[in-house]
């Protein structure tokens, strides 16, 4: 589990990001975009079984897993549509299939919405979308970052630790979890970890919410059925607001959809991306 490893990188607006790219050069092109507060490495397996037949691109959004981490640093759902947009650019991609999850979702769709990113086809994943989200707790954690980032080293593990493992409804595997929480208990992770959810706020999918309705390409919404992050209600509501949008539930999958049912979340891909146009 511990060879996932990004080995390209990028300088954008919001520091280094490092990428990788799998399958064939010419393959049809596909951006995996991940969430918080994890990183590209919930996707391996999805991208290795994808990568048969497509030319795969992952990332870690700035800020997160091997990208840059740094005091000052814009990572707002704002700058990472931003940040994708950029990279689209950078990879020469005209208008490849996405598939996002969680935050990744709204940075997706604003980069589509607000920044002229043009996809093929759509997918999202247990996506941020609809007001109201974020928890008490996440409430606390971004209203108190300073605070939170003073933290003794080993409580501060304990806290994500516990934090990330709840996003999996199954229970993630010893290995998986400390590989999720590695990147936020270094030095410059553990005030990047709270930095993030200081800095998101249910603003930046307000701005795009009133404007689902245009999307005038396919879309499939996945969801877990078991997700105690964003309930299964809001997959409903998602994909009745989305001209068409076809909704896929996958039963007992928590919010991490790609730890607790890889295989079922690939195939929905599969199937979604291999449809004709």
């Amino acid at each position: 589990m511990s060879d996932w490893i990004l080995d390209r990188t990028f300088i954008s607006s919001s520091g280094e990001v490092r990428w990788d790219a799998l399958g064939p050069e010419q393959a049809p092109p596909v951006v995996l975009v991940h969430g918080t507060p994890f990183s590209s490495y919930v996707w391996r397996g999805i991208a290795r079984a994808l990568a048969q037949d497509h030319r795969v691109y992952v990332w870690d959004l700035p800020g997160y897993g091997a990208s840059a981490q740094y005091e000052g640093q814009d990572v707002s759902l704002r700058a990472q549509a931003l940040v994708l947009t950029e990279l689209l650019g950078h990879w020469g991609l005209g208008e490849p299939a996405v598939a996002a999850h969680d935050f990744g979702g709204c940075v997706a769709l604003r980069a589509h919405l607000l920044h002229g990113a043009r996809y093929r086809r759509l997918a999202l994943v247990d996506p941020v979308a609809l007001a109201p989200w974020g928890s008490p707790a996440y409430r606390l954690l971004g209203g108190s970052a300073e605070v939170f980032g003073e933290l003794p080293p080993d409580l501060h593990r304990a806290l994500v630790t516990e934090y990330v493992g709840s996003a999996s409804h199954r229970g993630l595997h010893p290995a998986v979890l400390d590989r999720l929480v590695a990147p936020w208990c270094t030095e410059a992770g553990q005030p990047a970890f709270y930095r993030q959810i200081s800095q998101n706020d249910q603003r930046f999918t307000d701005e795009i919410q009133h404007r689902y309705r245009e999307l005038e390409l396919p879309v499939l919404v996945c969801w877990g059925t078991d997700d105690t992050w964003i309930p299964v209600a809001r997959g409903h509501e998602l994909a009745g607001l989305v001209p068409g949008a076809e909704l896929r539930l996958i039963d007992g999958a928590g919010h991490l959809v790609q730890e607790d049912a890889p295989a079922e979340l690939t195939a929905a891909l599969t199937r979604f991306l291999r449809t004709a146009p």
